[in-house]
């Protein structure tokens, strides 16, 4: 392989310190995830997912799948596919299996140098190892390789990852409930991959972009010469079979389009547009919606058919407010997938910050805050400056001020005491309850006005008579 016809001559190759830095990330990752498998657990969690986030981050390249399939055309190893935006390498399987397979896509115009090829052929040799380690050869390795992992520690989390793979491994038909942006295609791919569907197809199909005159061909397909120069071609189902149908937004669908999904869900069985019988498919259904099934059912948007036909099994997805804990796990998660540009930090006002902020756009809008800070941070540590102003809230208009002029922890107390006190109707009793302060450090907060000894002292420098503060004076000033 000549890679001088395929490095741009402006292009710069990355330090040596780079390059080792590079693939020793890789290498300690993979460590980390094959260490901290429990060894009496059929599913250990390698976060290869993450595996693969990194590398795609590490190389800059757009995509970056790793899967255990045969190559259409046979590649020998070592010797890469490469194209305009698009390259593969095949490790062959050191068992009886299919070979692994590392694909990854690059922006238009950007073609691959060396250094980004020997690592990405490095990659596919450790993702190799990784399905062949007898350790976790009863895991589906192929179908975590291709998969990223569900970040998160706390509890609702690890009781999702359960549910995960209860489901996963049955052959029923999936309902994932959440609101925008939790992540349900994520669970979806995280169900396929948990089951003896794995080598086969994971198709999704966003039901809220469906165009209403198009509905049958998208799913169903058409036959060749169904209209002048229409051309032939498969359905949704038909190239979901073997494998996965996951059909995002299902609530979006209208009634007409219900009536014929529920059709093919029910009998397995599709008829392209313009064809003249049925051809059968083995798929599973795994649909998702941001909205309640069951409050739509009750106000006769959705079919009631096709709701209990999805509903058999439900997979609640928790909003990102209801798992606050997992905030900064994800956030460092999204900082080390750009670590190529330098390993960034939050600070503590910045944490406080995210942890305080709702969510309503959940770890998507979570993930993209990360991107934007990054984006616009002067140095690795991303200060409550770099959050947008939508995200710091009451930070931007009560803390932020207040740090531009100075103000003292004393000054803040007093001022919240009387607050406090306000909102308790003068009893000093329940304001310290309240408080979590003794009865004296409440009067003491009370008594000092904040401000007002520099404005005496101001005064006082005014006048020709006057003279310095006295010790006491200093004191209480400060």
């Amino acid at each position: 392989m000549d890679l001088s016809s395929t490095t741009p001559v402006s292009h710069r190759l990355p330090r040596r310190a780079d390059r080792r830095l590079g693939l020793h990330t890789l290498v300690r990752q993979l460590t980390a995830d094959l260490t901290s498998a429990p060894g009496d657990t059929q599913v250990p969690p390698l976060r290869t997912g993450a595996f693969a986030t990194r590398l795609a981050a590490l190389t800059q390249v757009r995509d970056v799948r790793i899967s255990r399939r045969p190559m259409a055309t046979p590649v020998r190893a070592g010797h890469p596919v490469l194209a305009t935006d698009y390259a593969a390498f095949v490790v062959p399987a050191l068992d009886d299996g299919d070979p692994v397979v590392l694909e990854a896509s690059f922006p238009a115009g950007q073609r691959p140098d060396e250094w980004t090829c020997q690592l990405l052929e490095s990659a596919a040799c450790l993702a190799a190892l990784m399905a062949a380690d007898a350790s976790v050869s009863s895991y589906r390795a192929d179908a975590v390789l291709s998969g990223a992992a569900i970040i998160g520690s706390s509890e609702v989390m690890r009781t999702l990852r359960e549910r995960v793979a209860r489901v996963g491994a049955t052959d029923f038909t999936i309902l994932i409930e959440g609101e925008s942006g939790v992540g349900k295609e994520l669970v979806a791919r995280q169900i396929h991959a948990a089951s003896r569907r794995r080598h086969g197809p994971f198709v999704a199909i966003n039901c809220a972009a469906l165009v209403e005159t198009l509905l049958e061909a998208e799913l169903f397909g058409i036959e060749e010469r169904t209209a002048t120069g229409v051309r032939g071609r498969r359905g949704k189902f038909e190239h979901a079979d073997g494998g996965t149908l996951f059909l995002d937004e299902v609530s979006d669908l209208s009634l007409s389009a219900q009536a014929k999904l529920l059709r093919a869900i029910q009998d397995l069985t599709v008829e392209r547009v313009g064809g003249v019988s049925a051809r059968r498919v083995d798929v599973r259904i795994v649909a998702a919606t941001n909205r309640s099934l069951a409050g739509l059912v009750a106000h006769g948007l959705f079919r009631a058919d096709l709701f209990y036909r999805l509903s058999g099994v439900e997979v609640l997805v928790p909003p990102l407010r209801l798992r606050r804990t997992d905030i900064l796990e994800l956030s460092q998660y999204f900082l080390e997938r750009h670590q190529s540009r330098g390993r960034y930090v939050l600070t503590s006002a910045a944490v406080d910050a995210l942890m305080a902020y709702d969510w309503p756009g959940n770890v998507r809008e979570l993930e993209r805050m990360i991107e934007g800070a990054i984006a616009v941070a002067e140095s690795r540590h991303i200060r409550l400056d770099d959050l947008p102003a939508s995200l710091r809230g009451d930070y931007a208009e009560v803390l932020m001020p207040s740090s531009v002029a100075d103000d003292t922890m004393r000054a803040w107390g007093s001022r919240y005491a009387r607050l406090m006190l306000e909102k308790c109707q003068g009893n000093k009793r329940e304001a310290c309850r309240r408080l979590a302060i003794s009865y004296h450090t409440l009067n003491a907060y009370l008594q000092y006005r904040p401000g007002m000894r520099a404005v005496e002292r101001r005064a006082a420098a005014a006048l020709p008579e006057a003279g310095p503060l006295s010790v006491h004076e200093q004191v209480a000033d400060s």
